[in-house]
């Protein structure tokens, strides 16, 4: 179900839903009741993010993809240590939270930091530390020490922990322009072993791959000759396809992240979302870094994604509003391979999102088929008003529960002033 009303949702003691469904037919509970009016509906999943980078944020906005990363960001993030990353990602899942979004696939380094901020302030992630070779990122390690550390981590901790399973771990391999063909090889062998995520950004702007094009002919052939698919495979931007391509992604079930607004920032290209939907690829919605976006909004994302794919194929139908926010809610959930995600139905995970309709987006709340319409369009993140994650408030009528926003802003800009003091 994508959206309730009048409707009930019973929680079990793991956080998962128990029940769901009209509320004069909710069985009977002694168990403590929060009435809202409005809607429910599940939490966003944003399946794509370097959420930390909420510090970088404006940092070489008017660059393209390269030079961005090459002149801007790299120097800039090669300087934060484990606390400013932890404030980094508190700020930005701050954001998220008080726009309905429930889990992030975050890739990035320094990957505990991000943890701790998720551990406090209630969210949840899929956490994919990140694997790279790039000028200043030497102080990190080795590809290979940084790829071995995940290893080491997922087999002392398993592949989900904390309350609620609200940390899950995989693998994040930056991307073929960034790493031998070998780094991607063994990091696929070893996500397979262990039923873990692979997320690796493909095919994101013209000239990126050269190099692997001139030998495999596109990154998606690379990872098919190489045996590097089969497993939990996630494949971020994914714009620069060819048919070939879209069917090796079809063949092998790679999932994609589909990120409209930094695609479109960095005039990286326009994503064929038509012709991968009717492959059969599982697509969810993503931010991409809040330095390149720069927000976190996933009803932004929902709104570009739809615009983009109706301009690319002069086609009014091509994603509808309720396309839109299936690939932020359940399409999501797919494309990480977790179908506890994004969902409200028992089973699932009990991370659900109160949107109140007592605001003008919505002019006629009771035509429920202009409901997810105006809810996509016109409300978006303003109407959210409480979210709750494994079944715990973390967000009540517009304030988070678990963290001061005070507090959390505060490091957050301290760590902004450091990095450009040392640019400087």
């Amino acid at each position: 179900m994508s959206v309730l009303r009048d409707a009930v949702v019973d929680l079990d003691d793991d956080g998962r839903i128990a029940h769901v469904g009209p509320a004069d037919t909710a069985p009977a509970t002694d168990a403590p009741v929060t009435r809202v009016t409005g809607l429910l509906m599940p939490g966003l999943v944003n399946t794509h993010a370097h959420t930390p980078l909420t510090v970088l944020r404006g940092m070489g906005g008017d660059l393209p993809l390269m030079r961005w990363l090459l002149e801007v960001v790299w120097p800039a993030e090669a300087k934060l240590d484990g606390a400013d990353v932890r404030a980094g990602m508190l700020a930005g899942t701050a954001e998220m939270l008080r726009g309905g979004v429930t889990t992030s696939a975050e890739m990035y380094f320094q990957s505990e930091h991000v943890v701790e901020a998720v551990l406090e302030i209630g969210s949840r992630v899929v956490m994919t530390p990140g694997i790279i070779t790039a000028p200043g990122m030497e102080r990190l390690g080795t590809w290979q020490q940084m790829r071995d550390a995940i290893t080491r981590w997922i087999d002392a901790d398993g592949l989900r922990f904390g309350p609620g399973e609200r940390i899950e771990l995989g693998y994040g391999p930056h991307a073929a322009y960034t790493l031998p063909t070998e780094a991607i090889v063994t990091t696929a062998a070893l996500a397979r072993e262990r039923g873990a995520l692979m997320q690796l950004h493909v095919a994101e702007a013209v000239g990126e791959d050269d190099d692997v094009r001139a030998e495999f002919g596109s990154v998606p052939a690379m990872l098919e000759a190489t045996g590097s698919l089969g497993g939990r495979v996630l494949a971020a931007h994914a714009i620069q396809l060819s048919d070939d391509d879209i069917a090796i992604l079809a063949r092998h079930d790679v999932a994609v992240a589909h990120c409209p607004g930094s695609n479109a920032k960095l005039a990286a290209g326009t994503a064929r979302v038509a012709e991968l939907r009717t492959a059969g690829v599982r697509m969810g919605l993503g931010t991409d870094s809040p330095a390149s976006n720069d927000d976190l909004d996933m009803w932004e994302e929902q709104r570009l994604a739809s615009l983009f794919a109706r301009l690319r194929g002069a086609d009014a139908t091509a994603l509808t509003a309720a396309d839109a926010l299936a690939m932020a809610t359940r399409e999501g959930g797919r494309a990480l391979g977790r179908d506890d995600l994004g969902v409200l139905a028992p089973g699932a995970r009990a991370d659900v999102v109160h949107v109140r309709l007592d605001d003008p987006a919505f002019i006629d709340p009771d035509d429920d088929a202009q409901l997810v319409s105006n809810l996509v369009w016109a409300s978006g993140s303003r109407g959210v008003r409480d979210v709750w994650v494994a079944g715990e408030p973390v967000l009540t009528d517009g304030a988070l529960t678990r963290v001061d926003p005070g507090d959390v802003l505060a490091g957050a800009r301290r760590v902004a002033t450091k990095v450009k003091s040392r640019r400087a």
